[in-house]
């Protein structure tokens, strides 16, 4: 039952756009944030509801946005609402009073102490209303939330092929989870009291003129809205070896990670080779490392993500997985795969062209992923990008199709209106932009809201966390850097076109990169020549007027 709970605080002489993280007396480890905007002083959840971060640490924005400096989600300050991804639940807001001179708040101590609030999505669908969602991802889930979220009560049915709810995608290449119930971004009671369907099946077949999916075990599902959110498939080299062999593992899914830690085993200094110098071989080229197994990686570039990066954040990079034991071969190519000595069905060494061989135990590919529209091909109602992807427009809604059908996430090609860009076509691989992607889909067609205005953000786990916004699809054609990278690791790297910023990248020095974020939502992001003249970021005020 609520009640009144007294804050150790003297008075409320917070400015404009001020926070502060107080105690609750009374509740051990209680705490909330407080928060002015509007002339309005606001009492809330003291952690981001994705992984707990301090929330004093965040940005507030003229808009009444709070946004996480870890990893971007932000939440509606005066309902505490989940705006941007990746968090889901909403943050607790709390009424302030002043008696007796103290400052007091009302709520339950259990949802002080949980920093969190409930959204309310239970449901008994009716009506007309059917949205098919194709895929089990980040994008899927961020669909759901925004569906039900928004007080849709129509029909849903998920239909996923890997076998479990949505889960953090990310935690494989990080940490290597092989049980989905640790990282599922929703129990199965959450689905099953939003009266979603889940079906584990494959869909190899979509009749678009009758608005029918059909999948491998011979189900059909009509609908009135289709998502199409399939995500990315792996690639694989079509090398001798690396084709044909025992023991050469993609990374995407739950089955994966189990494949991989049983061929490790428990044993340590298991010889493990990761092809690709991507974020997601670096990932678990670094995650591998740390549980002592002899890890070596392969890149084409000299330099570890050099065309994303550039070479000073990519020797960085390399180094802190260097301090943890990985070993680099840059500016190689494979040649093929050989077997061992052992067991002429698995792998035992890989070759590099001008004859270099590194012994393996197994190797992992980190090579890219491809759309994963292969069932799509022969569909005569829509046509696929050269890359595979599906084009949309800045709804994420696939033309010529009744306005019926949506493509999100690692398959969709979309307007992207970031600086640096005007408005070209670019396709994002990042499990936060679709999760993104995903919920404005499902608010699209819950409250009929226009397109989210966000700036795609992303993390990866590099020997040190790597916080990234923005987007290039231009390229860019220099760095301005500030902090210590060699000496510290600690650094904020920001990619400029001519005097246009169009991407960020930190490691250490929060909250720049969110801060930057939603100066790039306003057009209010300091140029290249302020920033090389000594322009702090966080000391920059945000515009009122969104400009993306």
């Amino acid at each position: 039952m609520a009640q009144d709970y007294k804050l150790k605080l003297d008075k409320l002489d917070l400015k404009n756009g001020e926070k502060r993280e107080v105690e609750v007396d009374g509740i051990e480890g209680g705490k909330v944030l407080l928060v002015r905007v509007g002339d309005k002083t606001h009492a809330m959840s003291s952690n981001c509801t994705h992984y707990g971060a301090p929330l004093k640490l965040g940005v507030v924005n003229p808009e009444g946005r709070l946004t996480c400096a870890w990893h971007g989600a932000c939440f509606n300050i005066e309902t505490g609402d989940v705006e941007d991804s990746p968090a889901l639940d909403p943050l607790a807001k709390f009424p302030i009073k002043e008696k007796d001179g103290a400052i007091y708040i009302t709520g339950e101590e259990g949802i002080i102490k949980a920093s969190r609030r409930t959204a309310n999505v239970k449901c008994s669908p009716q009506g007309q209303e059917k949205v098919v969602i194709v895929g089990g991802g980040s994008g899927s889930q961020g669909a759901l939330e925004g569906l039900r979220g928004g007080n849709f009560k129509g029909h849903i049915t998920l239909i996923t092929r890997e076998g479990y709810t949505p889960i953090d995608r990310t935690k494989l290449s990080k940490a290597l989870i092989q049980d989905p119930s640790k990282i599922a971004l929703r129990d199965d009671s959450w689905y099953s009291s939003a009266g979603i369907d889940i079906v584990k099946d494959e869909v190899d077949a979509v009749n678009f003129a009758g608005k029918k999916v059909s999948t491998k075990n011979g189900q059909t599902f009509n609908y009135t809205k289709l998502i199409l959110a399939m995500g990315g498939a792996p690639k694989m080299l079509p090398m001798e070896g690396i084709k044909d062999l025992g023991n050469v593992f993609k990374l995407r899914t739950i089955h994966d990670v189990k494949d991989i830690l049983a061929t490790v085993g428990k044993a340590e200094g298991k010889k493990v080779v990761v092809i690709g110098s991507s974020f997601i071989g670096m990932e678990v080229a670094n995650a591998l490392a740390s549980q002592k197994q002899s890890v070596s990686v392969i890149g084409m570039d000299e330099i570890p993500m050099q065309a994303i990066l550039g070479d000073q954040v990519g020797k960085v990079l390399r180094s802190n997985l260097e301090k943890n034991g990985v070993t680099f071969y840059m500016g190689a190519g494979v040649e093929k795969a050989s077997p061992s000595s052992s067991d002429s069905s698995k792998v035992g060494a890989v070759h590099l062209k001008g004859g270099k061989q590194i012994p393996a135990d197994l190797v992992i590919l980190g090579v890219g992923v491809a759309p994963a529209t292969e069932f799509l091909k022969e569909a005569k109602e829509i046509t696929l990008e050269k890359d595979g992807s599906i084009k949309t427009d800045e709804s994420f809604q696939v033309a010529g199709l009744d306005g019926a059908v949506y493509a999100i996430g690692d398959i969709a090609t979309f307007p992207y209106h970031g600086p640096g860009s005007d408005g070209s076509y670019t396709r994002i691989e990042h499990w936060n932009v679709a999760q993104n992607a995903g919920r404005s889909v499902g608010s699209t067609l819950a409250r009929g809201t226009g397109p989210k205005k966000f700036i795609p953000t992303f993390w990866s786990a590099q020997g040190g966390q790597l916080r990234y916004c923005g987007n290039t699809p231009h390229g860019f054609d220099d760095i301005v850097m500030q902090g210590q990278p060699e000496k510290e690791g600690k650094f904020a790297a920001f990619y400029t076109k001519g005097d246009t910023v169009v991407a960020v990248a930190t490691m250490g020095m929060d909250p720049i990169m969110v801060k930057s974020a939603e100066l790039m939502r306003r057009r209010g992001m300091p140029g290249k020549a302020q920033l090389k003249g000594g322009v702090d970021v966080l000391e920059v005020q945000q515009p009122a007027e969104l400009k993306i």
